[in-house]
């Protein structure tokens, strides 16, 4: 179970990773609405993740 939650924290940081990179000019633009609304899309795994724990 650690493992998992291990993984999931590893994608959230890469997931930010790349969206500030992409906002910075780094990376090309990933998309007018994903880039829009990936805080929700965090908000969403975040819950997901609260609720399976309970």
């Amino acid at each position: 179970m650690k493992s998992k939650s291990s993984i999931a924290a590893f994608i959230l940081i890469a997931l930010g990773v790349l969206f500030l990179l992409s906002n910075l000019g780094v990376v090309p633009h990933i998309g007018a609405l994903l880039s829009r609304w990936w805080p929700l899309i965090l908000i969403a795994v975040g819950a997901s993740m609260l609720l399976r724990r309970s």
